[in-house]
């Protein structure tokens, strides 16, 4: 069996994994060869495209001899018999994952052009090349796109030797090979045109494949598709997914994003008892959880601001991928310094991509401290007035504020506001502080 191109085999392929489309996949192509024949799968199957990137680990001295494979997301691969034999030590192990590791990022970057890796969990993942020679770069994706979460992993190609088709069978869940030829010695024989394929081409067919699905991942929905009820939030590239809450009044101006503090999650009842005041005001709101539940049983993630600040960043950009207007920052105490560090982030105006507005309820902003100046957001400090050290270091931190910036002082509250009435003071505060710089943003034209 020969080829006209990779979009004659794509095409073929497509008709053979036809019974893969109710399992929602997501089609992986191995840059760049692969992707044109991905292309097709994916546009058959109305499914979300994506490259596999993997980058092979040379031993030191003999670079063509891998010992292991990274890809993103953190995962790594590793043959210990090979390092074994190799005698690779762990420094030597360090400085080609470092490499590679900057290789990686910089394919990334090119080829996606900003958008997030497509999420894995739990899903269905078809891993497409144009075709397998020895097939090293083949089982380094597959094995990657399992370590990412994959339930599933089918790979499918063209064409492959015999033997190494042989392999793979007892490597994947499913091979879907069209030809295997007892005589191979090279991909390329068996295409009519086997022209290289150019890193353009590889970012046009992503960015065609978003359009045609309205990059339907994991998530739930595409721009314009929220919805309210629970969501699965991807941050980290995809390698990590976070339970939120969303609410979603009709007409809402904008949209409050939640971080809550230490110790806390999604269900903190302060929490969301302030976010329903907020959508009694027409407000849309999203609580959600900054860990994982395993990530949370080591105490020093809790208090790891910047890292919690980044995965605030990504829940906030797959927001405005899918149009939700402006976005404000509820923080309440360590979850306050990681709002104001994401705030520091995304400077500007709603309308240039930054946060509209930021409240703190009995926050940490010293834990900010180095990115304070930068913060251009309005922001409200709300503090108890009976939570003597917390005012002390919010009265503080409204001095190194640049932005609009105001210290509210609820008399009688202590630190988590269980005092009678004292938490409707923090929801009223909140409630006016965001309507108030909505509207403005709201009706700009």
């Amino acid at each position: 069996m020969r080829f006209i191109d990779r979009v004659d085999a794509g095409r073929r392929l497509a008709e053979r994994l036809e019974h893969l489309r109710d399992e929602r996949p997501v089609v992986l192509g191995l840059p760049r060869g692969g992707v044109p024949v991905a292309f097709e799968i994916a546009h058959a199957l109305r499914a979300p495209l994506d490259v596999i990137l993997v980058r092979k680990l040379g031993v030191p001295y003999h670079r063509e001899l891998g010992f292991g494979a990274i890809g993103e997301g953190g995962v790594r691969v590793v043959s210990d018999d090979i390092v074994r034999m190799s005698r690779i030590d762990e420094d030597d192990l360090a400085e080609v994952q470092r490499g590679e590791e900057a290789e990686l990022a910089r394919q990334a970057e090119r080829f996606r052009a900003g958008r997030p890796r497509v999420p894995l969990r739990g899903r269905t993942a078809v891993v497409v090349d144009d075709g397998i020679a020895t097939g090293a770069t083949a089982s380094a994706a597959v094995q990657v796109a399992g370590a990412q979460g994959a339930a599933r992993v089918v790979l499918a190609v063209p064409v492959a030797p015999p033997d190494t088709a042989e392999t793979f069978r007892a490597k994947v869940d499913e091979l879907v090979c069209l030809s295997t030829p007892a005589v191979f010695s090279a991909v390329g024989e068996w295409y009519h045109d086997f022209s290289q394929t150019e890193d353009e081409e590889v970012m046009e067919l992503l960015r065609r494949n978003a359009a045609e699905t309205r990059d339907e991942d994991a998530g739930g929905g595409g721009p314009g598709r929220l919805a309210t009820g629970p969501v699965r939030l991807p941050v980290e590239g995809g390698a990590v997914e976070l339970a939120g809450d969303l609410t979603l009044p009709e007409g809402a101006p904008g949209l409050v994003v939640f971080a809550h503090g230490s110790g806390s999650s999604r269900l903190s009842p302060r929490n969301r008892a302030v976010a329903r005041a907020l959508n009694d005001a027409g407000l849309a709101t999203l609580l959600f959880d900054l860990l994982t539940p395993e990530e949370e049983t080591d105490r020093a993630n809790v208090f790891a601001v910047e890292p919690l600040a980044r995965r605030l960043t990504e829940v906030t950009r797959w927001l405005r991928r899918r149009a939700a207007g402006p976005v404000c920052y509820f923080g309440a105490s360590t979850g306050a310094a990681a709002a104001l560090w994401a705030a520091a982030d995304a400077p500007g105006g709603p309308d240039a991509g930054g946060v509209a507005a930021v409240v703190s309820r009995g926050g940490r902003p010293d834990l900010a401290g180095p990115r304070l100046g930068d913060v251009t957001a309005p922001t409200l400090l709300v503090v108890g007035g009976l939570d003597d050290v917390v005012l002390d270091l919010n009265r503080r931190a409204a001095q190194q504020l640049r932005c609009e910036t105001r210290l509210a002082v609820v008399p009688g509250a202590t630190h988590l506001f269980e005092e009678p009435g004292t938490l409707d003071a923090v929801a009223d505060l909140a409630r006016d502080w965001f309507t108030g710089h909505l509207t403005p943003a709201a009706s700009a034209p």
